[in-house]
């Protein structure tokens, strides 16, 4: 039996009933109605909202002229590589929601900034839903974190956690997980759709009012997304996603949306025995270690967020049958198919009846079309059984018409290529610098304006 404070809204068109059925009484659309908690027409009623109210009341309405604009204060929190994702740091008030495949590393991560917070004289409290204070305590001594005054809650009602929330009065909250937290005012069970959306409505609205910066973790689905409704992430400030192989000992903290800093920011980490350390140099993961240039290899100048990565693209093309494969792994399989009609028309290198396979090493996805440059030398390379020269870095998109077009910041991926050791670079025109010479601390740039000229200068540096 409903509870009366609660009230079913179809997705669909937005009509109301007061117990849920499964067929909605406006649009007549199945399996639409979703729980919600329904306002209280008295006051003092839902002493929730009551709450809500008295601390956050209405502002008055000003023109955008008159509103101060300032910077946000940002706090370190101890794990650089988590900070350059976050924009600097954590931002009072701010509402962060991370995800990631179970046993990745969410809660060892937030564990230790927590811990390197708590150093800092911040109040923290940690929230643990899944987990007992015991076993958050056994990880703690795992991590080697000995001697933390980390506030740790196992409590899982929502109502509870906000007056908790209240009493301590932390300057950073984890609440590990939002899947486990539910409110008293639904009736349905810890996980739903409804629960894990009121619940983190309140939280954020908690947030808001107090200052205290909130940190969700949420569960993902087999497809990869968090699970529960998507309005969590345009509920939330910053979304975060880890990645990685569990088998792996490394792992990208990817920034999907962040209202304080770039997003497609990652940070990259290393798995050890004492938890989740930063790395320095990613591009080190990603550059297989060859004692001599092999076919198919090609090194590209990536760029996520605001970092410049370099990133071993490898292409194996074989003989095929009647149907040949197109398989890739981190980069998109339908533009590779495009890319070798490409490759055919303009540059004469035929692949129709070959096996062609690519892949980005260390398991990164590429998503920017400035990869098409290097994976069109790779596959050439491996296809003449000739590798490209030692040192030697590509980039640029490659359109329908054989040419090649500029990536964005390409002097950044330049200097980064540079300042690795790398002596050799095929880039678009517009990305040459243009200073005489077309060297860059000691890496000469071939400047190329279609993909024809491209496979012309790898011939001659063959």
């Amino acid at each position: 039996m409903a509870s009366p404070k609660s009230i079913y809204t179809c997705n669909a068109c937005g009509a109301t009933s007061p117990r849920w059925l499964g067929k909605c009484p406006g649009c007549g659309a199945w399996n639409t109605l979703v729980e919600s908690a329904a306002e209280s027409a008295a006051p003092g009623k839902n002493r929730l909202s009551a709450g809500f109210a008295a601390l956050a009341p209405s502002s008055a309405v000003q023109a955008l002229a008159e509103i101060e604009a300032v910077d946000v204060p940002r706090t370190p929190t101890g794990q650089g590589e988590l900070d350059r994702v976050l924009g600097g740091g954590i931002v009072p008030g701010g509402v962060v929601l991370i995800g990631g495949d179970p046993g990745i590393g969410k809660s060892t991560l937030l564990l230790q900034a927590l811990d390197a917070l708590q150093r800092a004289s911040l109040p923290t409290l940690y929230v643990t839903g899944e987990e007992s204070g015991a076993q958050v305590a056994l990880r703690a001594r795992r991590l080697g974190i000995t001697g933390s005054q980390v506030a740790v809650l196992a409590e899982i009602q929502l109502e509870k956690i906000i007056a908790t929330l209240a009493a301590q009065q932390p300057a950073v909250a984890v609440i590990d997980s939002i899947q486990t937290v539910y409110s008293d005012q639904l009736t349905s069970a810890p996980g739903s759709v409804a629960q894990v959306r009121e619940c983190a409505a309140h939280l954020t609205r908690w947030a808001k009012a107090s200052g205290c910066a909130i940190v969700l973790v949420g569960h993902v689905t087999k497809d990869g997304q968090l699970a529960g409704p998507r309005v969590l992430e345009h509920m939330v400030d910053t979304v975060l996603y880890f990645e990685g192989d569990t088998h792996s000992s490394f792992r990208l903290v990817r920034a999907i949306k962040n209202r304080f800093g770039a997003v497609n920011e990652i940070g990259v980490f290393a798995m050890t025995e004492k938890g989740l350390k930063g790395v320095s140099n990613p591009s080190a993961i990603f550059l297989s270690q060859h004692a001599q240039p092999v076919p198919g290899s090609c090194v590209l100048v990536t760029l996520e967020g605001t970092r410049p990565m370099l990133v071993e693209i490898q292409a194996l093309v074989d003989g095929g049958g009647p149907s040949p494969r197109r398989l890739s792994v981190g980069l998109e399989r339908d533009r590779l198919a495009m890319l070798l009609a490409v490759l055919h028309r303009h540059a004469g290198v035929a692949c129709g009846d070959q096996d062609v396979f690519v892949n980005a090493v260390g398991g990164v996805r590429i998503s920017e079309p400035a990869a098409d440059l290097a994976v069109l030398l790779a596959i050439s390379s491996s296809l003449r059984g000739r590798p490209l020269p030692k040192g030697f870095i590509a980039f640029g998109e490659v359109g329908l018409a054989g040419e090649v077009r500029p990536a964005p910041r390409g002097q950044e991926r330049l200097k980064e290529a540079a300042k690795l050791g790398f002596s050799v670079a095929v880039v678009p025109k517009a990305n040459a610098p243009k200073k005489a010479g077309g060297e860059l601390e000691g890496l000469t740039i071939h400047a190329v304006e279609r993909v024809e000229e491209a496979m012309e200068v790898v011939r001659r540096l063959d």
